[in-house]
């Protein structure tokens, strides 16, 4: 357990119960390619640290910000506890080293990764508030995500690009954005894609992403940027 207790100490906390800290990183693959142990995997702890994360994200927005209706809270909520924005803290928290995977598992870096170390993330959450309680998990919540959200409301990556370029585009110019797939590169569980953004015939942007769809919220919010529509 003493990578757990580096962790530990990274992080100033200290549980009462180290099995749950442990059970915090086990993957379901894990528990299926070790038939016979006594551990459990972690789907429990994230689907209570879901609920956790969503309470103390929405209370510290609702406070932050109390002239900001609740569609807009919605967003910006959204853009704090999305896959990217919890797995991004998970691997400066130093949790990619701690996860139990199986061995097909373990050789993934690309997305899905992302995706189990957000629900990792999580995972720890529920454990923090079950051995430590309310107030440690919303330390730990607020020390990995509070910072990020100034950076999320200049940038405008809260709002859903795609939509809001559409409303300006068909408001201003009479023209719905069409996207157009320029190249993709990379493996096939880890695909590079980049898709430009057009109105009329006239190519506004390119942005890039792991998938077609992010690709296309990347070169949205890039148009949004180049035809001066920010908030």
């Amino acid at each position: 357990m003493e990578k757990y207790s580096a962790f530990e100490q990274k992080l100033n906390i200290d549980f009462q119960n180290k099995s749950l800290l442990q059970q915090a990183f086990i993957h379901r693959s894990y528990i299926n390619e070790h038939k016979g142990t006594d551990l459990e995997h972690n789907e429990r702890l994230e689907f209570l640290g879901d609920a956790v994360l969503e309470l103390v994200v929405t209370d510290f927005l609702f406070e932050k910000y109390p002239d900001i209706a609740e569609g807009r809270l919605t967003a910006y909520r959204s853009a704090l506890v999305r896959t990217e924005s919890i797995s991004a803290a998970a691997r400066a928290m130093g949790m990619n080293d701690l996860l139990m995977l199986s061995k097909g598992e373990s050789r993934d870096e690309g997305k899905a990764r992302d995706y189990i170390l957000a629900n990792t993330f999580e995972s720890f959450v529920g454990a923090v508030y079950l051995d430590l309680g309310y107030d440690a998990a919303r330390s730990v919540i607020k020390n990995a995500l509070f910072d990020t959200i100034d950076t999320i409301i200049s940038e405008g990556t809260w709002r859903d690009a795609k939509s809001y370029v559409q409303e300006k585009a068909q408001e201003l110019y009479n023209e719905t954005p069409r996207y157009e797939l320029v190249s993709s590169d990379g493996p096939d569980h880890d695909k590079n894609f980049v898709m430009a953004i057009y109105f009329g015939d006239k190519e506004i942007a390119e942005g890039s992403g792991n998938s077609k769809q992010k690709a296309q919220q990347d070169a949205a919010q890039k148009a949004i940027q180049s035809e001066g529509w920010e908030d």
